[in-house]
C-alpha cells in the first residue's frame, strides 16, 4: 500500500478534472521535498499528517469555502435574518387575516371560523418563515462563492470591515429598555384578535349555553350595528396600532419620541372606546333581560354595573401601558 498514492488520490477526486494531473504532479513534488533520503512508512505519515485532511487540502486548491456561511458573512447574516423572518411572519399573518375579513361570508359558525383562522395564520407563518430563511440563506452562500476576498475577517452590517470608529454608529440599549421582537409579535397579534371581536362581536361575545354538539351561542351581549357604526375610525385606529408596532421593532428600544406617541394612541383609543360604550344602544336587549334575570337585578342596574366595569378596564389598561411606556423611556 502506497500512502503518498493514495493521498494524492484523495486530493485530485475532489477537483476539477482539467487539474488533477498537475495537481497530481506538485503535490508528489512537494511530499518527496518534505521526505528525508531514506524515508520508511512512517516518515510519510508524519509529513501527510502535516498537509492535513485531503479533504481540505483540495479544498484550498479549489479556493472555495467549505462551509455554508463562512465567518466573513455569518454575523450579518444572522443579524438580517432576526430582522427578516419576524416581518415576513408578521407580513404573511395580517395578509391572512386581512384575507378573513374580505372572503368571510358568514356560512359558518364564526367561532369555527376564527379556529380554523388561527391555524391557517399559525402554518402560514411557520411556510413563509422557512421559505424566507431558505431563499435569504441561499444568497448568502451564493456571495459567500462569488466574493473574492480572503480575508476571514467578519463584516459589519454595512459590508465593510470592521472599525473601532464604528462604535459611535452603535447606541447602547439598556436591557429594561429595549423592545423584544417577542414584544411585537404580541403586541400585532392582539391587534389582531381584539380586531376580529370587535368587527364579529355578535358571534363572539355574549351567552353560551350548553347544547347537544357542546356549547351553543344563543345571546351576542353588544349590538353589532352600533359597533359597526364606528368603523371607520376603529379601522384608522388598527391601522396607527401596527403602524406604531412597526415603527417600535424598528426603533428597537423606548425613547421619549415613542412614549409620546404611545401615549397619544393609548388615549384616543380609551376615547373612541369610551364614545362606543356610552351609547345607551351598545348592549343588546337579550342579552340585559336574561343578565338581570340571572342576578335577580334591575336593568339599569346591571347596565350601569356592566359599562363601568368596561370603561374602568379600558383606563386602567391604558393608564398602565402609558405609564410603562413612559418609565422606559426614561431609563438610562
Amino acid at each position: 500500500m502506497n500512502l503518498i498514492d493514495i493521498y494524492i488520490q484523495e486530493v485530485t477526486r475532489r477537483l476539477p478534472e482539467k487539474m488533477r494531473d498537475d495537481i497530481a504532479l506538485e503535490l508528489r513534488s512537494t511530499i518527496e521535498d518534505m521526505l528525508p533520503d531514506d524515508y520508511n512508512e512512517e516518515d510519510v505519515k508524519t509529513v501527510l499528517e502535516k498537509l492535513g485532511s485531503p479533504a481540505k487540502l483540495a479544498n484550498n486548491y479549489r479556493d472555495r469555502p467549505m462551509h455554508l456561511i463562512g465567518p466573513r458573512y455569518f454575523d450579518v447574516y444572522v443579524n438580517l435574518l432576526k430582522m427578516i423572518v419576524p416581518i415576513a411572519a408578521v407580513v404573511a399573518l395580517i395578509t391572512v387575516i386581512a384575507e378573513f375579513f374580505i372572503g368571510y361570508q358568514g356560512e359558518d359558525a364564526i367561532i369555527n371560523v376564527v379556529l380554523d383562522l388561527i391555524g391557517l395564520g399559525i402554518w402560514k407563518m411557520i411556510d413563509v418563515s422557512m421559505q424566507t430563511f431558505f431563499w435569504f440563506t441561499l444568497v448568502f452562500a451564493i456571495i459567500e462563492r462569488v466574493d473574492k476576498g480572503k480575508d476571514d475577517q467578519p463584516l459589519t452590517n454595512s459590508l465593510q470591515k470592521w472599525t473601532p470608529d464604528d462604535l459611535k454608529n452603535i447606541t447602547y440599549i439598556p436591557k429594561k429598555k429595549a423592545i423584544s421582537k417577542f414584544e411585537v409579535f404580541g403586541t400585532l397579534l392582539w391587534t389582531a384578535i381584539w380586531a376580529t371581536v370587535y368587527f364579529y362581536a355578535n358571534q363572539l361575545l355574549g351567552i353560551y349555553e350548553s347544547g347537544n354538539d357542546g356549547l351553543e351561542f344563543v345571546t351576542p351581549a353588544l349590538n353589532q350595528e352600533v359597533l359597526l357604526g364606528f368603523w371607520p375610525i376603529v379601522l384608522a385606529m388598527i391601522g396607527l396600532e401596527i403602524g406604531l408596532t412597526l415603527y417600535k421593532f424598528i426603533n428597537g428600544q423606548w425613547t421619549k419620541r415613542l412614549a409620546i406617541y404611545h401615549t397619544v394612541l393609548q388615549v384616543f383609543s380609551t376615547i373612541v372606546f369610551i364614545v362606543i360604550f356610552l351609547n345607551p344602544n351598545i348592549l343588546n336587549q337579550d342579552f340585559i333581560s336574561y343578565m338581570t334575570n340571572l342576578f335577580d337585578t334591575q336593568e339599569h342596574q346591571f347596565t350601569t354595573w356592566f359599562i363601568a366595569t368596561v370603561l374602568i378596564s379600558f383606563i386602567v389598561s391604558a393608564a398602565i401601558n402609558i405609564f410603562d411606556g413612559i418609565r422606559k423611556a426614561n431609563i438610562r
